[in-house]
C-alpha cells in the first residue's frame, strides 16, 4: 500500500511519501541507489559528494519513501535547472541540435529517482516524481535516463515525458542517456 501523508488511516504495509532530509540520510539513500542502479563503492563515494553539493543549490528538495519502521526504500531529489550546472552544460549541445535547448530554462530537473528493487512496481516511483513536481513553480520538468527501453523510461513516458535528445554521452558514463521533458503538471494514470 502506498500512502501520501494526510490521506486516510495508516496500515502496516504502507510506504509513506514525504519530505526527506537527504543530507542526514545520504548513506541510506545511496544504498538504495546502489542496489537499484548497480553501483559499486567507488561510484557511491563520488555520488555522495555530488548529492551533498547539489543540496546546497537554491530550491533543491528531496522526498523519501519510507516503511512504517522508518526504512528508506526510495527517494527523489531535484532542483530548478540552471544552465551553469554541469549537467546542463553537457546536455545543452544535444538539446540544441534537436531544437530543444529552451527546455533548460524555467524547468525543474529531476536529478535522481531510485526505488529499491523489492519495492518497485508498487507506484512508489510514480508517487515520488509526481509529488515533487507538483510542488515545482516551473512550468516543465526535465531529466535524463539511460537510453534503453527500461521500466523507468516507460514510467516517464506514461507521465508525459517525451524524448528531447537521445544518445547523450556523459563523461565517464558507460552507456548513453536520453534527455526527457514534460510539461507540468505530469499526467496521472
Amino acid at each position: 500500500m502506498l500512502r501520501i501523508p494526510g490521506q486516510g488511516p495508516r496500515t502496516p504495509d504502507d510506504v509513506v511519501i514525504g519530505p526527506l532530509d537527504l543530507a542526514a540520510r545520504i548513506d541510506e539513500a545511496l544504498a538504495v541507489q546502489a542496489v537499484a542502479f548497480g553501483l559499486g563503492a567507488d561510484e557511491i563515494a563520488v555520488r555522495r559528494q555530488i548529492v551533498l553539493r547539489h543540496l546546497t543549490y537554491p530550491g533543491a528538495r528531496a522526498l523519501g519513501a519510507t516503511t512504517p519502521g522508518g526504512r528508506l526504500v526510495g527517494f527523489v531529489y531535484g532542483m530548478p535547472n540552471d544552465r551553469a550546472h554541469w549537467w546542463s552544460t553537457v546536455v545543452e549541445p544535444y538539446l540544441r541540435s534537436q531544437g530543444h535547448d529552451a527546455w533548460l530554462d524555467d524547468s525543474f530537473v529531476i536529478t535522481e529517482l531510485h526505488v529499491h528493487p523489492h519495492y518497485q512496481n508498487r507506484g512508489i516511483g510514480r508517487a515520488l516524481i509526481t509529488t515533487i513536481t507538483d510542488a515545482a513553480t516551473q512550468p516543465r520538468s526535465i531529466l535524463s535516463a539511460i537510453d534503453t527501453d527500461s521500466p523507468a523510461r516507460g514510467l516517464y513516458h506514461s507521465l508525459g515525458y517525451q524524448d528531447l535528445a537521445r544518445n547523450v554521452l556523459f563523461p565517464s558514463a558507460p552507456k548513453p542517456y536520453a534527455v526527457m521533458g514534460a510539461h507540468l503538471p505530469l499526467r496521472r494514470r
